[in-house]
């Protein structure tokens, strides 16, 4: 890749950034100070935490990420903008070459502080929009925030930032993604991003939020439609940490630059750093405290934090795989999914029952799954309870337990992540030395020379219509 290509997308990772385990892309949670009362916030945002960095330290922060080569910095909170220093973070970032954006709620993020922001030299402004008006302002919990954040993305547009909306996915939320889509492009945003809720925090305490895992049979197709339809207005539709996993859509999703991409494991650990408020060090901003801080930067460097990372540390998540993700075809590329996901449901990573593919292979065995809250989450920010997954008949009727199959043990994690082949038949990724597809059973070399004749014959057609434009405009 190279260095102009890096400044234009500066998330992207390079094989050199994998293999280096640069911390690419950091979100810092700069404040818990909030002034929403979300019904689905991980973290239980809202006060302040007590011992939240100093201006000087948050300084020396951004001098850090500056020497271990981090390219993009996204301030969060609670809501980022209630430090009253947050502007000094963002031009100190700028400064060192760091594209910088938030992520907000966006209730009091008003004309004056978006001006101070840009004149920072904030470059991207994310706001979260779940639902529409009514169902927005009550799990939001403030009359009219909806419509401030159409706003807001109104004026962020107006002054030049990069924009996007970001939503969290519940079963009421389905229904209501298409005109939700139409609102988030009359307003002209870049990006999309979509993510299910997770089960921390708030969300706990209100699980009718979740949506449930047989439900992704009825979301993906959906998310598939949305996609072609924010294309057409030069929307990219982005899935977040838990959205996808090897279904017939995967390739939309990740694909970049004319590949046909997919999801390759959780990154955290190795390209992606989360910072709490207080300094503590996670390998990703939604994990849970416990049992994923590898440090904070009052007891020792961020260096030395991200060098223990690198060896082995606690910032990235553990590979036992187990469950339907112990014996799953994509097993050793996927690595269970999004850690955030399967910890904060199950207690422990390595098993997520929020996977298309997975749904799909129990649909066609007759069966699905569904989570059930059995504990409580804890008072403290990115607290858990426990759920249960109960497998069921489709129509919801139970079923006997089945006999798991022996767990087979993963080969360690791989440094650069596993590329899979792709199926032109039913669209599904398949591994490398496969010459018949395991999902439609078609001739996987055949498939690929059809696809590859259409492309011809398209791009033949196109040819030919491009030779008579010119004629066509001379003769009028």
């Amino acid at each position: 890749m190279s260095s102009a290509e890096l400044a234009a997308t500066p998330r992207r990772r390079s094989e050199r950034d994998l293999r280096d385990f640069v911390p690419v892309h950091v979100v810092w949670e700069l404040t818990l100070a909030c002034n929403l009362k979300c019904s689905h916030c991980g973290s239980r945002a809202g006060k302040r935490r007590p011992d939240e960095l100093t201006t000087g330290e948050a300084l020396e922060v951004v001098e850090a990420l500056a020497r271990l080569g981090t390219r993009e910095l996204t301030i969060i909170g609670g809501e980022a903008y209630l430090r009253r220093d947050w502007t000094d973070i963002v031009a100190a970032a700028v400064g060192h070459g760091m594209y910088v954006g938030m992520q907000t709620g966006a209730r009091a993020l008003t004309q004056r502080r978006l001006q101070a922001g840009i004149d920072a030299g904030l470059g991207g402004l994310g706001v979260s929009l779940d639902g529409l008006a009514a169902s927005h302002d009550r799990v939001r919990g403030v009359s009219g925030s909806f419509d401030f954040g159409l706003l807001t993305l109104q004026r962020a547009k107006a002054a030049g930032l990069n924009t996007s909306a970001n939503t969290q996915i519940g079963p009421h939320t389905i229904a209501e993604l298409p005109e939700l889509l139409e609102h988030l492009i009359a307003v002209g945003i870049g990006q999309w991003q979509l993510q299910l809720t997770v089960a921390m925090g708030n969300a706990v305490d209100h699980p009718e939020l979740l949506l449930q895992p047989y439900e992704l049979l009825e979301l993906m197709p959906l998310l598939a439609k949305l996609y072609h339809r924010a294309r057409r207005d030069r929307v990219v539709v982005m899935p977040g940490n838990n959205i996808g996993y090897f279904g017939p859509y995967e390739h939309l999703w990740r694909s970049d630059r004319g590949e046909r991409g997919h999801y390759s494991g959780c990154s955290a650990g190795q390209t992606i750093i989360g910072l709490e408020a207080d300094g503590t060090v996670k390998g990703c901003p939604s994990l849970p405290t416990v049992g994923y801080a590898g440090g904070n930067i009052r007891d020792t460097t961020l260096e030395a934090i991200w060098l223990a990372a690198a060896e082995g540390g606690a910032l990235r998540p553990a590979d036992d795989l187990w469950g339907f993700c112990a014996s799953c075809y994509y097993a050793d590329v996927c690595r269970g999914g999004c850690t955030w996901t399967s910890h904060s449901l199950l207690g422990r990573p390595g098993n997520n029952p929020y996977c298309h593919h997975r749904a799909l292979t129990l649909a066609a065995e007759g069966r699905r799954e569904r989570v059930v809250k059995v504990q409580d989450a804890g008072p403290a920010a990115f607290a858990i309870g426990r759920f249960e997954v109960v497998e069921e008949a489709l129509d919801g009727s139970p079923l006997p337990p089945r006999q798991q199959p022996p767990a087979p043990v993963p080969a360690p994690r791989p440094i650069v992540p596993i590329a899979l082949d792709f199926c032109h038949g039913c669209e599904r990724f398949v591994r490398h030395g496969e010459t018949i597809c395991p999902f439609c059973s078609g001739d996987l070399a055949a498939l690929r020379a059809e696809h590859e004749a259409r492309l011809r014959h398209i791009q033949q057609v196109m040819d030919e219509v491009r030779a008579l434009l010119p004629r066509a405009t001379a003769d009028a």
